[in-house]
């Protein structure tokens, strides 16, 4: 709680108690005085308690809630306006019920923490963490898009191609098995299989002979494919109030609920099946996928054990507060060992909407506290790049103050002359279409998230960075841009059309391979790396596997870069990539960081590339304007590195590994900012000039000879921001 809310809330407790003195009968005056003494006590000693006086299960105790506690004490009102009130259920408010309100609203509720499932340590157990990496979003055939482009792949056969086996993509043959093989030269360490959520039993009962409604029109419809097909599906999730098909479903749903039920237990089989402790890591989850005006607000849900929830549907949860509150309620609150996190993806097609500032139906500051406080906890990760592009920052959007950064044209979703949304929200980002939003990339949103952590005392947007690949084939991982052959089935299986402009479903030469997650977790186990995400000791790439750690700290030694024991020595002086800087002490000077990175090994068939630089990127508040500034800490641009476009063969020098230690030489202690570092590789053929090269002269599209398509790409690493509060 802020400084000023701790004490309006002690002040109302103040007038209450000399109220309670003046106002009420004798026989409830000692009643009332006791309040505030008792609660101050009593702070200490509730950790983990029920939450009395949350009486709109919010996660904060209010004034206004105090207020009402005690008019239900004094029977001016009934229990019904506040039930968390009674801690023991006995029918009455008690003097120690209210002093325990009290105390939660001079401090704060107890986050629910459910019950830890320990694992068993692995031989390769390491407390200061390794690096493992995977990928968190993976479509399969219970998708419907994925299902209508032909592809064929089960989560199954996604976590075995995760592992290192070899799948046949779409097109299909006569007997309907996929024509072109896939296969990961290097296995992944963990995976997610995160299919729509919308629409998992209607795919089911419309794919499977003797279903209920499988002889439906709607079903009818879909088997028989296409565009069509694809936008009446895909609109249902843009509605204001989506409603299932009800010739599908029936006319309550129950049709297709069912046959989710039986999905969605074939997912968690799955999963189950592919776990490999110390070896082999997956993660039981799902996509919630709603698009309000055609505006991408997708969010991959994530669950850290086989203890899981029904997944929540755009069908039953229409705003990203009622997932999470629902996310909440039936998972976190449930005591039995059930945890989650939310992560949204390709804000860079949400018209400013997936990260605007708003608090749905608050009308105070607690309120909207509470509600930042709530997507801090359920919403700790962003997908900064995938398949659709690259979310971290555009150059000439209002709201920002600094230079243009050249890194931010890599790998854009929408090209050339754009509309700025401003402070407003659009429409039809999903679609490439609408006005751009600062809030559609993360750099923006983590300077609103300094803003309002500076007007509420809460940072909604505390976020850590991952990528992943958003595949609709099933395979995960798939990131080589040598050997990139689409990600979208049937719809770019052939070279013109993964080198077209796209169609309604996307696709195009616009796109990409996709990214990876690294992650920094003692051991490679469903807990070890789902705590990493949660506390955001993570890093997302652009497809390759390089690797870099960061730590700050105000008293970090010097030379750490010539020091064996470099991780252990941050480790105990500073906090990692995701943490937040301690309170600084006086007449200390601006923190330093110590960042290193080595480059992807690669295989002896494909090497990886050398590291080009390191930068430091930092966002800041200076009387209330955001911020930004890039700064080179280690490497540099040499016009001798380059890559040979026709054989796409690199050369010229780099570098095997970076190690740097920086202080911020602006630092003002009393701006709030964030630090994240990038890492940049030296350039090498993009995935389009590849395929370009492989094909006659003859046969290649326009885009092989356009001059705006980027024939090389410079693959790099962003790591989770550190943070700084005054």
């Amino acid at each position: 709680m802020r400084n000023d809310e701790h004490g309006r809330t002690a002040l109302a407790a103040s007038n209450l108690n000399r109220c309670a003195l003046l106002c009420i009968r004798p026989r409830r005056a000692r009643f009332i005085g006791v309040l505030l003494a008792g609660s101050i006590l009593l702070l200490s000693a509730m950790a983990g308690a029920v939450c009395v006086g949350d009486c709109n299960a919010s996660g904060d105790v209010t004034v206004d809630e105090i207020v009402r506690i005690v008019g239900i004490a004094l029977g001016q009102s009934d229990l019904s306006v506040c039930a968390s009130a009674d801690r023991d259920g006995n029918g009455d408010v008690t003097i120690d019920e209210i002093v325990a309100a009290v105390g939660y609203a001079l401090g704060s509720c107890p986050v629910p923490t459910p019950t830890p499932i320990p694992d068993a340590p692995c031989p390769q157990r390491n407390p200061l963490r390794n690096v493992y990496f995977g990928d968190l979003h993976v479509h399969t055939t219970l998708s419907f898009d994925a299902n209508l482009w032909d592809t064929r792949t089960t989560p199954a056969d996604a976590y075995r191609f995760a592992r290192g086996a070899t799948l046949l993509l779409p097109p299909l043959d006569a007997q309907g098995n996929g024509t072109r093989p896939a296969r990961l030269e290097r296995p992944l360490d963990f995976a997610a299989v995160t299919d729509h959520s919308e629409f998992l039993g209607e795919i089911e009962t419309c794919t499977t002979p003797g279903s209920p409604t499988y002889d439906s029109p709607g079903c009818q419809m879909f088997r028989a494919g296409g565009d069509t097909v694809f936008a009446n599906f895909g609109i249902k999730m843009t509605q204001s109030h989506p409603r299932r098909f009800a010739d599908v479903c029936g006319s309550d749903g129950a049709v297709c609920l069912a046959a989710a039920g039986t999905v969605w237990q074939r997912v968690q089989d799955a999963a189950a099946a592919a776990y490999d402790p110390c070896n082999f890591t997956s993660f039981v989850a799902y996509e919630y996928s709603r698009s309000p005006a055609a505006s991408t607000m997708h969010r991959n849900v994530i669950f850290r054990s086989d203890h899981v929830v029904f997944p929540i549907s755009a069908f039953e949860e229409t705003t990203p507060q009622g997932l999470w509150t629902e996310l909440r309620n039936q998972c976190v609150n449930a005591g039995n060992g059930c945890d989650v996190l939310a992560i949204p993806h390709n804000s860079n097609e949400s018209n400013g909407r997936a990260f605007f500032v708003e608090y749905p139906g608050a009308t105070t500051d607690d309120e909207q506290r509470a509600q930042a406080r709530l997507r801090q906890q359920m919403e700790p990760l962003v997908e900064v790049y995938q398949h659709k592009a690259s979310s971290e920052c555009m150059n000439g959007l209002s709201g920002v103050v600094g230079a243009a950064d050249e890194q931010c044209d890599f790998e854009k979703r929408r090209q050339g002359d754009v509309i700025d949304c401003r402070d407003t929200k659009g429409q039809l980002g999903a679609t490439g279409n609408g006005c751009v939003s600062r809030l559609d990339f993360v750099r923006g949103v983590l300077l609103a998230g300094l803003q309002e952590q500076q007007r509420l005392g809460v940072n909604p947007y505390r976020l850590g960075l991952i990528g992943s690949t958003d595949t609709h084939n099933g395979t995960p991982g798939n990131t080589e841009e040598s050997t990139f052959a689409g990600h979208q089935g049937n719809n770019d299986a052939a070279p013109r059309d993964l080198l077209g402009s796209g169609n309604l479903g996307d696709g195009g030469a616009i796109f990409s391979p996709g990214g990876l997650v690294g992650v920094w977790a003692e051991q490679n186990s469903r807990s070890s790396l789902f705590d990493a995400l949660r506390r955001r000791e993570v890093f997302a790439t652009s497809g390759t596997r390089l690797s870099v750690r960061v730590f700050s700290g105000w008293d970090l030694p010097a030379d750490l870069c010539n020091n064996a024991n470099l991780v252990g020595i941050a480790d105990a002086h500073g906090v990692p990539m995701g943490g937040v800087l301690p309170a600084r002490l006086t007449g200390t000077g601006a923190p330093s960081f110590v960042v290193s990175a080595l480059r992807d090994p690669g295989t002896d068939e494909h090497p990886g590339t050398a590291l080009q630089r390191m930068q430091i990127v930092k966002g800041w508040l200076e009387n209330g304007a955001a911020h930004q500034q890039v700064y080179d800490i280690a490497g540099s641009v040499d016009d001798a590195s380059g890559v040979d476009l026709d054989t796409c063969i690199t050369h010229g020098p780099g570098h095997d590994s970076l190690c740097s230690q920086w202080s911020d030489p602006s630092f003002d202690p009393a701006q709030p900012a964030f630090y994240y570092v990038r890492v940049l590789e030296n350039p090498t053929c993009r995935w389009s000039t590849w395929v370009c090269n492989r094909l006659a002269p003859t046969d290649r599209p326009p885009a092989c000879s356009s001059p705006t398509l980027p024939k090389t790409i410079q693959e790099r690493a962003w790591t989770s921001p550190i943070w700084y509060e005054p």
